[in-house]
């Protein structure tokens, strides 16, 4: 393990008390959420360490959390610990003598015995002693358990979709589009102003392909109101590669359609630096990609001498690949557990409270480039057109229950049919057998 004890550099920022009118993932429902300015509940003469481990080389944005968490309890020393392998090691780390206090937790280790550390040592955030508010987080990506426990807590969230170059499109005079024959009539139009990519993406890889970002989403709306569907599925019974039919069929079109050069995007060398910097060449008017790909973004814009000589307005939508409207897939990115036997438990649970506010979590979102966990996805222009879709056109494969093979399976199917190495009907039959 390596540690880095984080500065302290940043001022307090903090209302009294705040009623907000917060734009949830429902977009046209607002929902209010009245929400109480942060008191602390512990003698402010505390004194004490803390460690939070992850698997993040750094975490700039928890040391902002640091900073001001500090302006109320100056004697609490907070230190954040990377872990070298994080997902195989955090058990082994957990049950030696050197436990965090708080640790990196991550939705799909729950209910997987390689993981089961990773949930056992997890204290119930649930807890109404707690006083969390949880209220402020979206309800569909707090994970469900069997036994409605609340073992991890979302501080940051995840999504797929297209990087936008809005210079182009304000300049060729164009909308961006918000459903699927709308996207076609745009990359056609794009095509005849000169744009050989106007849409572009990953394309190497199953896991972060083009060709996944674009259905996923589009997929777990044709399942979220079939239980036996998702039960099917998550079985890899061979007959549930049937519930695939309409994306499949709907990567073919897009396929046929032309919508991606995929010679083209075979160049691109990773779902990451790669796919930020071609994109940020300024040629490219879509670049679909996931949230955090987009949380790198920034940091990368000085290192782009295209960039750099021809800057450009940027912004992250949904991928329209239905003629429904856009579809939100609302994912988890990154959550934190408490160790309920941390030496330090009392401050450990304080801080969680601190940080599990409306105010907290946007501001170390927005430092750290990703999507914030909150039903305000306004304060955040990056990030705000998925605030705007409708609650019926929102969807999570944690309340849904789906779970990871299963989707690694659909993913299989579909970079197939993509790829022109299965016909629709051969990658359905494939279901449940994809190594």
């Amino acid at each position: 393990m390596r540690k880095m004890k984080m500065k302290k550099t940043l001022s307090i920022i903090l209302s009294a008390v705040m009623v907000l009118g917060l734009a949830s993932c429902n977009g046209a429902n607002q929902e209010q959420v009245v929400e109480e300015a942060y008191a602390p509940a512990l003698d402010s003469e505390t004194s004490c360490n803390i460690t939070i481990a992850g698997g993040y080389d750094n975490f700039e944005a928890l040391e902002a959390e640091f900073d001001r968490f500090n302006e109320y309890y100056p004697n609490v020393e907070l230190v954040y610990t990377k872990i070298d392998d994080y997902n195989n090691m955090i058990g082994t780390v957990l049950n030696g003598n050197d436990a965090p206090d708080i640790y990196v937790n991550y939705y799909w280790m729950y209910g997987r015995d390689q993981y089961s550390a990773s949930i056992d040592h997890a204290e119930n955030l649930k807890d109404a002693d707690l006083k969390l508010n949880l209220n402020v987080i979206r309800d569909n990506i707090l994970l469900n358990t069997e036994d409605g426990s609340l073992p991890m807590v979302p501080v940051f969230s995840n999504t797929y979709g297209m990087l936008v170059n809005n210079d182009i499109f304000e300049k060729e005079g164009l909308s961006v589009p918000t459903t699927y024959e709308e996207l076609v009539k745009t990359c056609s139009d794009l095509e005849a102003k000169g744009y050989d990519n106007p849409l572009m993406g990953f394309s190497l890889s199953e896991t972060t392909s083009v060709f996944t970002l674009a259905t996923y989403p589009v997929f777990c709306e044709s399942i979220a109101d079939d239980q036996e569907a998702i039960d099917k599925l998550n079985s890899l019974d061979p007959s549930a590669g049937e519930y695939l039919r309409p994306t499949l069929e709907q990567i073919d079109k897009f396929m046929n359609d032309g919508l991606v050069d995929v010679a083209a995007c075979d160049e691109i060398e990773n779902n990451y630096d790669a796919v930020i910097m071609r994109f940020f060449e300024g040629d490219v008017p879509m670049m679909a990609c996931s949230g955090d790909t987009v949380s790198g973004t920034k940091k990368r814009e000085s290192r782009s001498e295209a960039f750099i000589a021809s800057p450009f307005s940027y912004t992250f939508v949904p991928i329209p690949m239905s003629d429904d409207g856009a579809v939100f897939l609302d994912m988890s990115n990154l959550q934190f557990s408490v160790n309920k036997d941390s030496a330090n438990l009392e401050m450990a649970n304080e801080f969680m409270r601190f940080l599990i506010s409306s105010s907290e979590l946007n501001e170390m979102a927005q430092n750290k480039g990703l999507m914030s966990p909150t039903k305000d996805l306004s304060f955040n222009s990056m990030y705000a057109a998925f605030g705007d879709v409708s609650a019926d056109q929102t969807f999570s494969p944690e309340e849904m229950g789906l779970t990871d093979d299963a989707v690694y399976q659909f993913r299989q199917a579909v970079y197939n049919v993509a790829r022109g190495t299965m016909t629709v009907d051969e990658a359905i039959a494939n279901y449940g057998s994809y190594e």
